[in-house]
């Protein structure tokens, strides 16, 4: 691997995250600054899987902070028929070692192991208590991949070397991992399909401009924490962790996860619309006309005052342009979203792109979330076209669609239909 001595750090660990491998995770450690990670304490680790919340930074506000580097890993089950019980083992051994190596946190290291519906096809039985279509386009105008992995893998710190050390360690290449020993690997009985990574966090999207997508006049804000240029994980735009967690039945304590990729064309976003237009598109024409955000966002608090704008339909009537967080607006249930939103922006394939990631109590929906967001109704009833002023729609291009169910973190070892791992 190029030692990156023309890089500065953050470009330096987003290539090695990218690049992966043993010379990545030495270039590494060997170039930037790497502080000890504390390791796990297995007792601590919550039942939930997709129970970040607690473990995570706060921002001023009381925001959550994402964690800064992400990687998924996709995985084809190498075996015929269905997993066996040394499987199960070796596998629940593999994750196991993460959760002794590594502090549940975002300076150690989340993840969430989650199986597809192409998992679950190969059992006699019919998935008890729990909803997992295939995936499918969702809008008249995108034709995205359908990607059937068995299962994947999401793995998130503020440390790219722990992302890269995990992956060793889980394809069988390290025998120890931060000082603990490495009881078995995931690639003992998977394939890697497919390795995608990206980044999230204020000076992340601005250090990685020179790709495709993006006008090469860099013109992402230095403190944007995504390539659209404003903030998004606000405390009330996010679902509460309860509300996204499967309540009964065989999977209890576990939640879907749809992960979807869409590459962005911000040309015409920063270069011929106006700070008007993207405040308008992003949140609604309200805050673009009262001028409610300020820079990427942060003023705003713990949500994105959508209050404040009117219902979208007469936004789209009466100013002949809606917002996206506008059009979602309608959509929540004790005043949150559906949606506990994980995404994150990327440069994989060369080119300025969103993986995003959600976790849900049911995959329906996040289908009906993304009805909201295509805001067909009001292109055929208001002046606003299907993607024209209507949303984000317009810049990005759904190229991947896959539906998952995480189990709770004692069943997450190959489980079978009915919610054993044994």
């Amino acid at each position: 691997m190029h030692r990156g001595k023309g890089l500065d750090r953050r470009s330096f660990v987003k290539a090695a995250v990218a690049i992966g491998g043993a010379s990545a995770l030495s270039a590494c450690l060997d170039r930037t600054e790497n502080p000890d990670v504390p390791t796990g304490d297995v007792s601590s680790v919550p039942e939930r899987q997709h129970a970040w919340g607690d473990s995570l930074a706060r921002d001023d506000a009381g925001n959550a902070a994402p964690p800064t580097h992400r990687l998924l890993l996709l995985f084809d089950y190498d075996g015929d028929g269905t997993p066996t019980q040394g499987e199960r083992e070796t596998v629940a051994n593999a994750l196991g070692t993460l959760d002794r190596a590594y502090a549940w946190s975002n300076t150690g290291l989340l993840s969430a192991m989650a199986y597809s519906p192409a998992y679950f096809e190969r059992f006699d039985a019919e998935l008890s208590g729990v909803e997992l279509p295939a995936p499918e386009a969702l809008a008249s105008f995108e034709d995205p991949v359908l990607d059937t992995p068995d299962a994947v893998l999401y793995l998130a710190s503020d440390h790219g070397h722990v992302l890269l050390a995990a992956e060793e360690a889980l394809t069988g290449e390290a025998e120890t991992l931060n000082g603990v020993d490495v009881a078995g690997a995931l690639t003992e009985v998977f394939s890697v399909a497919t390795r995608r990574t990206g980044f999230k966090g204020a000076g992340q999207p601005a250090a990685h401009q020179d790709v495709d997508g993006v006008p090469d006049s860099e013109p992402v804000p230095e403190d944007a924490p995504l390539y659209m240029g404003f903030k998004s994980d606000y405390r009330q735009t996010q679902a509460p962790e309860d509300r996204v967690t499967i309540p009964e039945g065989a999977f209890a304590g576990g939640t879907t996860l749809h992960a979807s990729h869409m590459t962005l064309d911000l040309g015409q976003w920063y270069e011929q619309d106006d700070r008007y237009q993207r405040v308008g598109k992003m949140f609604a024409p309200y805050h673009a006309k009262h001028g409610v955000v300020d820079g990427v966002g942060d003023n705003l608090g713990t949500d994105a005052a959508m209050d404040q704008a009117k219902p979208a339909e007469d936004a789209a009537n009466e100013d002949g342009l809606v917002g996206h967080a506008q059009k979602l607006f309608s959509l929540r249930e004790n005043d949150r979203p559906l949606l506990l939103r994980r995404d994150f922006d990327s440069t994989d394939g060369g080119h300025a792109g969103l993986h995003f990631l959600s976790f849900q109590r049911t995959i329906d929906e996040f289908v009906r979330t993304r009805e909201a967001m295509n805001g067909t109704d009001l292109a055929e009833s208001t002046p606003v076209g299907q993607r024209n002023n209507n949303g984000i729609l317009q810049y990005i291009d759904v190229t991947h669609r896959g539906n998952y169910l995480v189990p709770p973190r004692s069943i997450r070892a190959l489980p079978t239909p009915e919610g054993l791992d044994a």
